[in-house]
């Protein structure tokens, strides 16, 4: 049987001592691909993607999953994900990734008439910068967040006039927008460039963050035919559909969705919403490693 890699990461892969809370998504993840790709006579093994003893060329492919921990590594991330795409295929191809790993690919989806979110850019996040934005956006409500980074981490919400943080990185800063409390985020995951599931994410009462580490839940939804189109409309823009994407999307003061996120790395794919997810995945990769 050929093997498959997923890629993982020592903070989520079963057994680890330092496994993040969130890691039950990783075994999901992994459910839900075993069945559908053995039965194409493909083996999915879960592997950490820094692991220095592993050997790629004895994959057939490597699929990105949960490296949840790229974004405090990034260099190294990138420079071993184009080693292994020398040894193996690699989905999401590592040009790819390169590109989406900085938020501030959303300036280039903008140009090609992508509906975004208000945005200021920070290079350097220190105190002045933060105060100013809040001028800079006409917003007195703002949510500071990692130009590289994922899961909320280093995030901050801050209303004018309250102590700013430190913030060591880049950032990317929008107004907040009670909507993400009223509905919840619209993720739309597609597969081979196919819309697979939709579901939508809330937030516990008092937060706002909808990542299930913070207590947020998800229900999976039947979108209306201008979602889905809004949505389709992102991947769209791509020049290649990617094995696997998902389109994290707010909806606006006018009603229609405004883009947040092109998840095109190692997003959690939400299997449970999604139980055609493995079959569309493994019928997805097997046409690219034949």
């Amino acid at each position: 049987m050929k093997k498959i890699a997923y890629l993982a990461s020592r903070v989520t892969l079963p057994g680890s001592l330092v496994r993040r809370t969130d890691a039950f998504e990783h075994d999901f993840m992994m459910d839900a691909l075993r069945g559908p790709f053995a039965a194409r006579g493909l083996r999915v093994e879960d592997v950490s993607w820094d692991d220095p003893k592993m050997d790629w060329s004895a994959y057939e492919a490597a699929i990105i999953g949960t490296t949840w921990d790229y974004w405090d590594r990034l260099d190294e991330f990138l420079a071993t994900l184009e080693r292994i795409e020398g040894q193996t295929k690699l989905f999401n191809p590592s040009a790819l990734v390169r590109w989406n790993c900085r938020k501030t690919y959303l300036r280039e989806l903008e140009s090609r008439g992508a509906k975004l979110i208000p945005t200021l850019w920070l290079d350097t996040a220190d105190e002045a910068a933060a105060r100013a934005a809040f001028d800079g956006l006409g917003a007195d409500d703002l949510v500071f967040k990692r130009q590289v980074g994922a899961g909320a981490k280093d995030q901050h919400r801050l209303k004018r006039g309250e102590a700013i943080p430190e913030m060591r990185h880049p950032m990317m800063v929008q107004p907040f927008l009670p909507m993400i409390q009223k509905e919840g985020e619209l993720s739309f995951i597609f597969i081979d460039g196919e819309f697979c599931h939709a579901l939508i994410k809330r937030a516990q009462p008092g937060d706002y963050r909808i990542q299930s580490t913070y207590g947020g839940r998800e229900e999976k939804i039947t979108p209306s035919a201008d979602d889905l189109a809004a949505a389709r409309a992102i991947i769209d823009t791509l020049d290649e559909a990617p094995l696997y994407g998902r389109v994290d999307m707010l909806r606006g003061e006018a009603g229609g969705l405004l883009l947040m996120e092109l998840e095109v790395i190692e997003p959690y794919l939400y299997p449970v919403e999604g139980p055609e997810l493995g079959e569309r995945m493994a019928a997805g990769a097997l046409r690219r490693i034949s």
